[in-house]
């Protein structure tokens, strides 16, 4: 398995906050170099790789003043704003001194769960990657609206990793990998490789470092880790210090095998990737044609709405247990559901005879 990580041919590397930045705030140049260091052993070695990296904000901070990570929205996003910029002008001038091109790409949730943003995004990644370069993300930190982040870069890096068809998630953190028990505890062994996350069942998670500028942890790695493997995509999980020796495939940090097969990936995102905006509750006749038969959600089948949704919203598709089935994009306003309900398509206005989910917009939950 680790000669199937050096083999990799196309790797998503995701980097955070701590391994980037000093504990004031500031980017360390010391780290940001070493790890452009192993990403340009890696591509010299024939490998194609898209950085995911935090860091905006915190290296945003001390530019603007501030002592610690702020708390309210607007001034994350000042950081934001300030610090993106920061860190892309230093991985550009330290991959130019491997004769290696970055790009930017900035994302947010619409870019990748709406049809036609989503297939541009996946257009940008493979042209980039066609033309040599490494693009570096990050979520739209400055314009976000509901929250600051997708709910953490590790999720995005999951989820960019299937949207480019990678052969390999590498997630750097400050810690070598996953133990058995916090890492601080004597006799904390380092899990170095999971053949399925089922064999994590009472394994001690505890936090993935301590650092003030991070909002990561060890529980969101595998959640990262499981999207991505449930995807095909085998994972590694080490410390950013020892980047080049897990790119090359060295037993460190810990490996996550591949436990399914990759699936459509707008279906992911739309399950990993959005917060539902309300929900639609429907029969269990419907229940059976969603999950066995893969069909659109049809009026006939709605028997009630919740929430505040417009057309287009993501909403959570709900059968009468109770529990969500389903996710996926409404095709009307949450007060045209009511004259919908249990009526057969073709008893419908023509302003209304479509599908109230179509299948290409839902994802399975």
């Amino acid at each position: 398995m680790r000669q199937q990580v050096a083999d990799a041919r196309r790797i998503v590397v995701k980097v955070g906050s701590s391994s980037l930045t000093t504990a004031a705030g500031g980017i360390d140049p010391a780290r940001v170099s070493a790890l452009v260091d192993a990403l340009a052993e890696a591509r010299a070695r024939g490998s194609e790789l898209v950085l995911v990296s935090s860091g905006a904000i915190a290296a945003g901070l001390a530019p603007l003043g501030f002592s610690r990570r702020p708390r309210d929205l607007a001034s994350q996003q000042a950081a934001a704003s300030v610090g993106q910029g920061l860190l892309v002008h230093r991985y550009t001038e330290e991959l130019a001194r491997h004769g290696l091109t970055a790009s930017q790409v900035l994302l947010t949730v619409d870019d990748v769960t709406r049809r036609s943003h989503y297939r541009n995004a996946r257009q940008t990644f493979a042209k980039l990657l066609e033309l040599g370069v490494l693009p570096i993300v990050n979520e739209n930190d400055t314009v976000a609206t509901s929250e600051i982040r997708f709910g953490d870069n590790d999720r995005l890096a999951a989820l960019v990793a299937h949207l480019v068809h990678a052969d390999l998630l590498v997630l750097l953190s400050d810690v070598d990998g996953l133990y058995d028990a916090p890492p601080a505890r004597p006799g904390a062994s380092r899990i170095a490789e999971v053949a399925s996350l089922a064999d994590l069942a009472g394994v001690e998670i505890g936090a993935a470092g301590a650092a003030g500028v991070g909002t990561g942890g060890m529980v969101t790695k595998l959640e990262a880790a499981r999207i991505a493997v449930e995807a095909g995509i085998p994972v590694v999980l080490a410390a950013a210090d020892r980047a080049a020796a897990a790119l090359a495939g060295a037993d460190t940090g810990t490996l996550f095998h591949a436990t399914g097969r990759r699936a459509s990936a707008r279906r992911l995102w739309l399950a990993h990737a959005t917060e539902p905006a309300g929900a639609i509750t429907i029969d269990a006749g419907a229940v059976r044609a969603l999950v066995e038969r893969g069909a659109s959600l049809l009026a006939v089948g709605v028997t009630g709405a919740s929430g505040d949704f417009h057309a287009g919203d993501p909403v959570d598709v709900v059968g009468p247990d109770g529990l969500a089935v389903a996710r996926g994009l409404a095709a009307f306003d949450a007060d045209e559901i009511p004259q919908l309900l249990g009526r057969p398509t073709a008893d419908l206005d023509p302003d209304h005879a479509r599908e109230v989910i179509h299948r290409d917009d839902l994802a399975l939950l």
